[in-house]
């Protein structure tokens, strides 16, 4: 059962300045107001929130099963240790984690929930920003910073993607998205149909069968899969001899080193790596058409590779309550869907894991003296921020590795650049492209990994250039030296 929500003292007026202002208060705005109040403890700042309650993600989500996709001593923050059992966790262990952060930290006060960020307007005469939000009773609020800081993810919180199924409408029973789940669903002996085959279809399933369902998975193409334990047995062997902190640090260095190298592995050895993985399926269901159901056209981490923790889906499977099917769908009529194939589904649930509408920067309409701001004309600096856009982060994790890795490393930075700009009293931050730059080649914001609901988001999104700091490397190591040790002032980010 989740608990009520955070309770906060109203200590921000509605009309105010701070130096920072954070959009968001899910795993990176919980973490960026952190960094601010351990690395700026001088800095004011406030984060608007859109909904009633922390979390992000994982206050939305509710469906059965809903758990993280990664290891949470890298999911988790840098500067908190997880020090429960399960390292793959569920969705209310982990708002429990959120909620301690920001209890312990005194976050709380800093947080207006039910306030939408819908714009920001910046001034180079006043070096400030003008935020408008939609408060809870509907009313405009407006508030000024000096800073700020994006931390509202990358989908859309109003809908999630549902490609055109015809005949969808028709179908007598429910049509379920994953991100609009009913909490009075009972899917105890009824036939529920999974369409799709990433990371939510593969969360849902077994969790779906558990409940006593019987449930096909229709996919149009497979996913790579792997097992990994829930428990990670080394990090509760470490915790009970060593501190806390000290334990967390070891396994959190541990399982990063790890995903980076099987990461560099894959994409050096595809072949092998997809010869690995594949085999490991076949392995765990002796009897299953591996070959059709579970082996991708594509090479591992063109898309993400999805967890299966401690088997539970190949159990499922096993057990006879999953079946999965790889078709494509002709259409849905009032009791089912009819395949290309010829085949048939017969269902009483559709649930469409169909992926997610991505948005930039949460979908707030930015301007600039005012110019509207088309960040897709852009280059992305690190990562973080974009050319000739003055004093404005943007949080965004890894696709190819935890979240919170990437995120913590951007909130360390943004520190490191408010701390520079207070010691030589500059007001105003903003990269430009140096003469050299000027016509450099140009790739996408994220390269090598092509999943659909990134394809449709791509377009949106600023450009990589072909040098630092114009790259977004999606890689730990390099990351660390491009945000954590490399100079603020680098002849790019242009103080006045």
């Amino acid at each position: 059962m989740r608990t009520h929500r955070i309770d906060v003292h109203d200590t921000v007026t509605a009309e105010g300045h701070v130096d920072v202002l954070i959009v968001g208060a899910g795993i990176s705005g919980i973490g960026a107001a952190w960094h601010l109040l351990n690395r700026c403890p001088g800095r004011t700042f406030t984060i608007l929130e859109g909904r009633d309650d922390i979390g992000g993600t994982w206050d939305l989500f509710r469906y059965p099963g809903v758990r993280s996709d990664s290891d949470m001593h890298t999911l988790g923050y840098e500067f908190r240790p997880w020090v429960a059992d399960e390292a793959i966790a569920d969705g209310p262990a982990i708002m429990d984690y959120l909620r301690g952060t920001v209890a312990d930290a005194g976050i709380g006060p800093h947080i207006r929930f039910g306030h939408r960020a819908t714009r920001a307007q910046w001034s180079s005469n006043d070096a400030r920003w003008t935020v408008y939000a939609t408060g809870p009773d509907g009313a405009e609020v407006v508030l000024t910073c000096g800073y700020l800081f994006i931390c509202a993810g990358y989908y859309s919180y109003r809908h999630g993607h549902t490609p055109e199924i015809p005949g969808l409408d028709g179908f007598a029973g429910p049509v379920i998205h994953p991100q609009e789940w009913p909490e009075d669903l009972d899917v105890a002996g009824r036939r529920v149909t999974v369409i799709g085959s990433g990371a939510t279809a593969m969360t849902l399933v077994p969790a779906l069968a558990k409940l006593g369902a019987t449930v096909t998975m229709l996919q149009r193409s497979p996913t790579y899969v792997v097992s990994r334990p829930r428990v990670d047995r080394l990090a509760v062997r470490l915790r009970k001899v060593l501190p806390a902190k000290f334990a967390y640090r070891v396994t959190r260095w541990k399982n990063t080193t790890l995903q980076q190298l099987f990461y560099r592995r894959a994409r050096s050895r595809p072949a092998e790596a997809k010869q690995y993985l594949v085999g490991k399926v076949a392995e765990a269901l002796p009897g299953v058409d591996v070959e059709k159901h579970f082996t991708p056209s594509y090479d591992p981490w063109d898309q993400r590779v999805c967890l299966v923790p401690d088997g539970d889906l190949f159990d499922e499977i096993r057990a006879g309550h999953v079946d999965v099917v790889t078709d494509r769908i002709d259409r849905v009529d009032d009791t089912g869907i009819a395949l290309v194939s010829g085949d048939r589904i017969d269902a009483d649930v559709i649930v469409t894991a169909t992926g997610l509408e991505l948005v930039s920067l949460g979908e707030i309409d930015f301007s600039v003296d005012g110019e509207p701001l088309d960040f897709s004309r852009t280059f992305t600096y690190k990562g973080l921020a974009y050319s000739d856009v003055p004093n404005l982060a943007s949080s965004f994790g890894y696709v190819n590795a935890s979240w919170t890795l990437r995120t913590d490393l951007i909130c360390a930075y943004v520190c490191r650049l408010l701390e520079h700009m207070e010691r030589t009293g500059t007001r105003t931050c903003v990269p430009r492209l140096r003469p050299s730059d000027v016509g450099m080649p140009t790739r996408p914001w994220i390269e090598g990994f092509t999943p659909g609901y990134l394809e449709r988001f791509q377009d949106r999104m600023p450009r990589q250039g072909d040098r630092e700091p114009w790259i977004n490397p999606q890689n730990y190591a390099r990351d660390r030296k491009l945000f954590a040790r490399s100079p603020v002032d680098d002849g790019v980010m242009q103080f006045s």
